[in-house]
């Protein structure tokens, strides 16, 4: 009998999230330029802000290479941006607008109803992993 080991641990990605990185993936080049472009800098000055060469910068902003985590971080302190910003666009990231508000309200609670909420949250997101599982294996959509 074959025995193969599945790493439980680390729950995969909704498929509306893998769409959603790759649409980032390609919205970057487009992103880094429209921001360079709002803060009046030419690709020679933003890639001197940031210890690059030129000819780097041009790369990333024509889509044939991507940055490692230390030049995104760089950039988005010369752009005044958050990484998320630059990598997923404005709002990619955050909760829905539904939520926002609950969030922010949220985030003003004391550290042990903080804890509630998140313990809270946890339990609910499992649940919602294990029937969404459960309907991919069991292969019916249930509501």
């Amino acid at each position: 009998m074959i025995s193969r080991s599945v790493n439980t641990s680390a729950p995969l990605p909704y498929l509306g999230e893998v769409s959603k990185q790759v649409v980032a993936a390609v919205d970057f080049p487009q992103r880094l330029a429209g921001l360079r472009k709002q803060h009046n800098l030419t690709q020679a000055q933003l890639a001197g802000r940031i210890g690059m060469h030129v000819a780097q910068l041009r790369r990333y902003e024509a889509g044939t290479s991507q940055p490692t985590l230390d030049v995104i971080r760089r950039l988005s302190i010369a752009l005044r941006v958050s990484s998320d910003m630059l990598l997923f666009g404005k709002d990619a990231r955050g909760p829905d607008d539904d939520l926002r508000l609950q969030f922010e309200a949220v985030s003003r609670f004391d550290e042990e109803e903080k804890r509630v909420v998140r313990s809270l949250l946890e339990g609910m997101i499992l649940k919602h992993e294990a029937r969404r599982w459960q309907n991919v294996s069991g292969g019916g959509e249930r509501k």
